[in-house]
């Protein structure tokens, strides 16, 4: 996973619970929280971050997941290179379509062993999607996080329902609906 991911998790929690508890979750989980927004790192550490993150405060894993993916789009977002011509991307759902038949495959020439989420797309309308996302790393309410960081951005309003497709959640079924 790459460390921009790590780098922006750790200022979310600095930000949002404050240093000691930052240096609290570091603490209990082992971690020296010495992370490159360039380098590659195990997913589990930041898996056991949340985890940790999650004991401190008393807030469920799933919904820090979605938070952290909703305050991380735009930054993720800068980092696209221009080339990837972002203006052609007019709201929410060209943005997921782009996602995958541009960013993704981007990622994986820049960086040979990425592993990023693949979307299957089942069903594509102007007002609705619906998509498998498929990861091994089983993070699907950062992508959750992510599809809401997205809609604002675009000052979109969404409604997404999400359906495991499978026990360990390495498909999860989102359906994304346009509102008014």
């Amino acid at each position: 996973m790459k460390g921009i991911i790590f780098t922006e998790f750790l200022e979310l929690v600095e930000d949002k619970f404050g240093l000691a508890v930052l240096d609290q979750v570091l603490e209990q989980a082992k971690d020296s929280g010495v992370y490159t927004s360039v380098g590659s790192y195990d997913h589990q550490a930041l898996v056991k971050l949340i985890v940790e993150l999650s004991q401190v405060t008393g807030i469920d894993a799933n919904e820090l997941q979605r938070v952290f993916g909703a305050s991380i789009f735009q930054s993720l977002y800068r980092t696209v290179p221009a080339s990837a011509n972002l203006s052609q991307v007019n709201g929410c759902f060209a943005f997921i379509r782009h996602v995958e038949d541009y960013i993704h495959v981007e990622v994986k020439k820049l960086y040979p062993d990425a592993k990023p989420p693949k979307f299957e797309f089942i069903d594509e309308s102007s007002t609705a999607v619906t998509f498998d996302y498929q990861s091994a790393r089983c993070m699907s309410h950062v992508c959750l996080g992510l599809l809401q960081g997205c809609a604002d951005y675009f000052g979109e309003k969404i409604d997404v329902v999400m359906e495991p497709q499978t026990d360990d959640n390495r498909c999860v079924r989102f359906t994304v609906t346009q509102m008014e």
